[in-house]
């Protein structure tokens, strides 16, 4: 069976599970490292719209205003991590499909490439790879009553009818865009992974997220609180593969956020007991790596 490159999902299935995590978990910022820092802040700033939050000694954050979505950290050089285990995609999530429709006039007018288009039932979303080849998805939730507790069912691909969501629009060729709209999130981390049964047994069995679908052997969708997916992980590109080599350009911590303290806490026991060991960072997040290698950053909402 031929991989997709993105859309991610081809034809889900499986059914959900009850997740143990807290229903509150979500998802906060990607880290990624950059061979480029200047390049790929010109990226994000200009093609997908993000803010500088805040610029150090070889180190950017971006957002839309609110928390960071994104930190970047030069490598000088590193090549693209193709071929491994790390980043498939990562989400953002907008809050309305008029953000996602401005979004889209302002990549058609500006001539963004795009890497794919698509129709997941649950959701819209459009696909793009930055300079490092770290895939990325800007995308519009449907309302949850429209998919809620029929995700192993209904969450696939289709094509993604461009034309009725630019409709949303009075003028797509004049509709003004100065930014990716404000409360955009961080929806959703797809990994690339060397196996998924050993990945589902680690963010099930261990971190507690609930199985909302597989697509066989080859990729599966993990949630808290019946969301579609805050993780996916996918074997397309990286069956059998590690992390690649030092120096690369990778991710470096998809975060988790839980809603409190205790719950971290809570859950870092739980790490432990399953024979792995957090690492402590420096801003007080406890780092956990799925059997690929993937590095998780486990944290609490702030209070």
């Amino acid at each position: 069976m031929s991989a997709p490159r993105d859309p991610e999902e081809v034809t889900a299935a499986g059914a959900p599970a009850v997740a143990a995590i807290p229903d509150r978990t979500r998802m906060g910022a990607v880290h990624l490292t950059v061979a480029d820092l200047e390049r790929s802040v010109a990226y994000y700033e200009r093609a997908i719209g993000l803010r500088v939050h805040e610029r150090g000694a070889g180190r950017v954050r971006l957002g839309t205003g609110g928390e960071e979505l994104l930190v970047l950290d030069e490598r000088p050089g590193a090549p693209p991590a193709r071929g491994h285990s790390g980043l498939y995609h990562f989400a953002l999530l907008v809050r309305e499909r008029a953000d996602l429709a401005r979004w889209l006039a302002h990549a058609a007018r500006d001539r963004v490439p795009l890497t794919g288009m698509a129709d997941h039932f649950v959701s819209e979303a459009i696909y793009l790879s930055d300079p490092d080849e770290h895939g990325i998805e800007v995308y519009w939730d449907r309302p949850r009553e429209v998919w809620e507790g029929q995700v192993a069912q209904r969450m696939t691909t289709l094509p993604l009818d461009a034309g009725d969501l630019l409709r949303e629009l009075r003028d797509p060729a004049r509709e003004p865009f100065d930014g990716l709209a404000g409360g955009t999130v961080m929806g959703h981390v797809h990994l690339r992974v060397a196996e998924i049964a050993p990945t589902v047994g680690f963010h099930r069995d261990v971190l507690g997220f609930a199985l909302m679908a597989t697509f066989g052997a080859q990729a599966a969708f993990l949630s808290a609180g019946g969301y579609h997916h805050h993780l996916g992980a996918n074997t397309w590109e990286s069956a059998g593969r590690g992390q690649a080599p030092p120096g690369s350009a990778t991710l470096t911590r998809a975060t988790v956020v839980l809603p409190s303290a205790g719950d971290v806490a809570t859950l870092a026991a739980t790490v432990e007991r399953s024979g792995r060991q957090p690492e402590r960072l420096d801003d007080g997040a406890l780092l956990v790596r799925d059997p690929s290698g993937n590095p998780i950053a486990l944290t609490a909402a702030a209070p």
